[in-house]
């Protein structure tokens, strides 16, 4: 008799868990007002920076249980702005974004990993170009004191331009770029 106690005890405890436990994580999308960058260095200077205007995203997140969140992010090639018109033609041909051919920029993660406080590692993989490689963005994800519907981010990784067949040097560009989502999640 113990043992059925024990384990209708165990089976009720489970149950219990699974009630005060949400199912899933929440699920987030990007505000009008967010943006994704990327700027290209050389010699510390600002060569190029531009700007992705037509992003769909989708964060499934909760604090209480990060390990099971994700995130998603395409990106529509065409819509770049750039810091310096005139490179657009440029940077958009086929020796950089080859936008005729790869519309989109994808991020898909693979782990949403804890550090401290509202930071985390996003760890994913970036196809660029059709190339895809492992990427990690450090992230802070705050909630906003105003709305409690919506998480103040900033995330942060750099990549090499090379490794996503951007290989032609352009006045001295450098070959590291840094990625910036900076805005808000708004909780759907």
């Amino acid at each position: 008799m113990n043992l059925r106690h024990g384990t209708l005890a165990k089976y009720m405890g489970a149950f219990a868990l699974c009630c005060v436990l949400p199912l899933h994580a929440a699920e987030w999308t990007l505000t009008p007002n967010s943006q994704v960058t990327f700027g290209i260095k050389s010699v510390g200077l600002s060569i190029v920076e531009g700007r992705f205007n037509k992003v769909q995203s989708n964060l499934k997140f909760d604090p209480e249980i990060p390990h099971k969140g994700s995130a998603h992010l395409l990106l529509d090639v065409d819509s770049i702005s750039f810091s310096n018109p005139s490179l657009k033609g440029l940077i958009l041909g086929s020796e950089y974004f080859d936008a005729a051919e790869f519309k989109q920029v994808k991020f898909v993660s693979k782990q949403i990993e804890p550090v401290a406080y509202a930071k985390y590692m996003i760890r994913g993989d970036l196809t660029i170009r059709g190339i895809t490689k492992p990427v990690i963005f450090d992230t802070t994800l705050t909630p906003s004191p105003q709305n409690p519907k919506v998480l103040d981010v900033q995330s942060l990784a750099t990549i090499k331009r090379s490794d996503f067949g951007m290989r032609k040097a352009l006045g001295g560009v450098g070959e590291q770029v840094l990625i910036q989502l900076k805005g808000q999640w708004r909780l759907e």
